[in-house]
Protein backbone atom coordinates (compact mmCIF):
# COMPACT_ATOMS: atom_id res chain seq x y z
CA UNK A 1 0.00 0.00 0.00
CA UNK A 2 1.36 3.74 -0.70
CA UNK A 3 2.18 5.62 2.37
CA UNK A 4 1.21 9.24 2.33
CA UNK A 5 3.64 12.10 3.61
CA UNK A 6 2.40 13.91 6.63
CA UNK A 7 2.01 17.39 7.29
CA UNK A 8 5.66 17.41 8.40
CA UNK A 9 6.98 15.93 4.83
CA UNK A 10 4.61 18.34 3.19
CA UNK A 11 6.15 21.26 4.77
CA UNK A 12 9.27 20.31 3.00
CA UNK A 13 7.84 20.08 -0.69
CA UNK A 14 5.74 23.27 -0.52
CA UNK A 15 9.15 25.50 1.46
CA UNK A 16 11.48 23.91 -1.45
CA UNK A 17 8.90 24.15 -4.93
CA UNK A 18 8.16 27.85 -3.82
CA UNK A 19 11.58 29.46 -4.64
CA UNK A 20 12.50 26.72 -7.44
CA UNK A 21 9.19 27.50 -9.14
CA UNK A 22 9.53 31.21 -8.63
CA UNK A 23 13.10 30.86 -10.20
CA UNK A 24 12.28 28.64 -12.81
CA UNK A 25 12.72 31.28 -15.90
CA UNK A 26 15.37 32.57 -15.20
CA UNK A 27 17.06 29.06 -14.19
CA UNK A 28 15.42 27.49 -17.36
CA UNK A 29 16.00 30.39 -19.67
CA UNK A 30 12.77 31.39 -20.48
CA UNK A 31 12.85 34.68 -18.52
CA UNK A 32 12.45 36.53 -21.57
CA UNK A 33 8.80 35.05 -22.09
CA UNK A 34 7.12 37.56 -20.25
CA UNK A 35 3.65 35.56 -20.24
CA UNK A 36 5.36 32.47 -19.39
CA UNK A 37 7.60 33.59 -16.30
CA UNK A 38 4.45 35.20 -14.90
CA UNK A 39 2.21 31.97 -14.73
CA UNK A 40 5.21 30.76 -13.01
CA UNK A 41 5.51 33.26 -10.51
CA UNK A 42 1.71 33.07 -9.78
CA UNK A 43 1.98 29.47 -8.88
CA UNK A 44 5.02 30.16 -6.76
CA UNK A 45 2.74 32.84 -5.38
CA UNK A 46 0.01 31.15 -5.27
CA UNK A 47 1.52 28.30 -2.93
CA UNK A 48 3.09 30.81 -0.65
CA UNK A 49 -0.56 32.33 0.32
CA UNK A 50 -2.05 28.73 0.64
CA UNK A 51 1.06 27.66 2.56
CA UNK A 52 1.36 30.82 5.09
CA UNK A 53 -2.65 30.48 5.29
CA UNK A 54 -2.45 26.41 6.32
CA UNK A 55 -3.47 24.82 9.99
CA UNK A 56 -0.14 23.49 10.22
CA UNK A 57 2.98 24.48 12.42
CA UNK A 58 4.18 26.37 9.49
CA UNK A 59 0.86 28.50 8.77
CA UNK A 60 1.11 31.97 9.73
CA UNK A 61 -2.36 32.56 9.87
CA UNK A 62 -4.14 29.17 10.27
CA UNK A 63 -7.51 29.36 8.32
CA UNK A 64 -7.35 26.70 5.68
CA UNK A 65 -7.27 23.39 7.00
CA UNK A 66 -4.44 20.45 5.71
CA UNK A 67 -6.47 18.48 4.04
CA UNK A 68 -8.02 21.47 2.01
CA UNK A 69 -4.19 22.73 1.54
CA UNK A 70 -3.47 19.18 -0.13
CA UNK A 71 -6.43 19.13 -2.61
CA UNK A 72 -5.38 23.30 -3.55
CA UNK A 73 -2.11 21.28 -4.61
CA UNK A 74 -3.87 18.63 -6.34
CA UNK A 75 -5.68 21.16 -8.08
CA UNK A 76 -2.52 23.33 -8.68
CA UNK A 77 -0.97 20.59 -10.44
CA UNK A 78 -4.23 19.97 -13.01
CA UNK A 79 -4.07 23.51 -13.87
CA UNK A 80 -0.19 23.55 -14.12
CA UNK A 81 -0.47 21.08 -16.96
CA UNK A 82 -2.71 22.22 -18.81
CA UNK A 83 -1.12 25.91 -18.57
CA UNK A 84 1.68 23.96 -20.45
CA UNK A 85 -1.00 23.05 -23.73
CA UNK A 86 -1.57 27.12 -23.81
CA UNK A 87 -0.05 29.61 -26.03
CA UNK A 88 2.78 30.55 -25.57
CA UNK A 89 3.67 27.82 -23.09
CA UNK A 90 3.36 25.07 -25.29
CA UNK A 91 5.58 27.48 -28.03
CA UNK A 92 8.40 27.44 -25.33
CA UNK A 93 10.38 24.37 -24.88
CA UNK A 94 11.66 24.94 -21.61
CA UNK A 95 8.15 26.68 -20.64
CA UNK A 96 6.42 24.06 -21.30
CA UNK A 97 8.51 21.73 -19.53
CA UNK A 98 8.58 23.08 -16.42
CA UNK A 99 5.44 23.44 -15.85
CA UNK A 100 4.70 19.89 -16.78
CA UNK A 101 6.98 19.18 -14.20
CA UNK A 102 5.32 21.98 -11.80
CA UNK A 103 2.48 19.61 -12.21
CA UNK A 104 3.53 16.57 -11.88
CA UNK A 105 5.06 17.90 -8.61
CA UNK A 106 1.40 19.17 -7.96
CA UNK A 107 0.08 15.77 -8.72
CA UNK A 108 2.06 13.79 -6.62
CA UNK A 109 2.72 16.08 -4.03
CA UNK A 110 -0.89 16.57 -3.49
CA UNK A 111 -2.24 13.07 -4.17
CA UNK A 112 0.41 11.91 -1.39
CA UNK A 113 -0.68 14.50 0.86
CA UNK A 114 -4.30 13.92 1.09
CA UNK A 115 -3.53 10.06 1.41
CA UNK A 116 -1.51 11.01 4.37
CA UNK A 117 -4.12 12.67 5.61
CA UNK A 118 -7.12 9.81 5.61
CA UNK A 119 -4.12 7.56 7.58
CA UNK A 120 -3.79 9.68 10.51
Amino acid sequence: MIQGITKDMHVYADYSYIPMVLLAPKLMGFEADRTSAMVCRSFAFAELGTSLLTDAKWGAIKCIPYKTHAIIDLASGVMALGAAAIKPMCENKAARNTLMMMGITGLVVGALSILGAKQR
